[in-house]
């Protein structure tokens, strides 16, 4: 093979990945751009952020994320979508509020008033804590209801990367291991949580009616 022929596909290779990461870098700035800018009139802060939340929490808690918005019964300052909207806009990565948000939008099949879909406020809290595990073990349960193994599975990968101790991780990891009929991979997860008390028996419960727990 002549200097120039190997010249020439080693440029050919080159192109080949260096439009393939394009297209990565291209479709994460288009979904950041359909998402919306982070800007807001308050905030935003960081949940994870310790100065954060002794500040500022509480403020946006007391009117917008009450009990009431959290077991999504009703709206405190309008909808409830409203009420958890301005709460995601404020705090990003508001742990409890992109659970509540996520099981509003999986009841509705969609936002249903709020202002952007749920893959939305996961990019949206990424953007703002993109080392928040959190936010990916809880964007893998979501897809996990949603049925998308492959996506759940993924999210769970990288927030154990970042949070590998987590409780809530490998106890929903494992539930994901029993719906994909990897009960030997459930095991571990339960073996891993049950080993330090985890409260909700679920994942055990599971694999004992399959035989896999005793």
């Amino acid at each position: 093979m002549s200097r120039s022929t190997r010249v020439f596909r080693l440029l050919v290779c080159f192109l080949a990945v260096a439009l393939v990461v394009g297209g990565q870098v291209a479709h994460a700035a288009q979904s950041s751009l359909a998402c919306g800018s982070l800007e807001n009139a308050y905030g935003p802060f960081d949940y994870t952020n310790p100065s954060h939340r002794e500040n500022k929490l509480h403020i946006v808690e007391k009117f917008h994320f009450t009990r009431a918005v959290e077991t999504l019964k009703r709206g405190s300052t309008g909808s409830l979508a409203h009420d958890l909207d301005y709460t995601l806009r404020a705090f990003p990565n508001h742990h409890r509020a992109l659970y509540a948000m996520l099981r509003y939008q999986l009841k509705h099949d969609g936002p249903a008033g709020a202002g952007y879909t749920m893959e939305c406020y996961f990019d949206r809290a990424l953007r703002l804590a993109p080392q928040d595990g959190k936010v990916y073990i809880l964007y893998g349960l979501y897809l996990h209801r949603k049925g998308d193994y492959e996506g759940a599975l993924e999210k769970y990968k990288q927030a154990e990367a970042l949070v590998p101790e987590s409780e809530d991780l490998h106890y929903n990891l494992g539930l994901l291991y029993i719906d994909t009929g990897k009960y030997d991979l459930a095991k571990e997860q339960a073996d891993i949580v049950y080993a330090r008390n985890y409260p909700l028996p679920g994942l055990k419960n599971k694999l004992k009616r399959l035989g896999y727990y005793k």
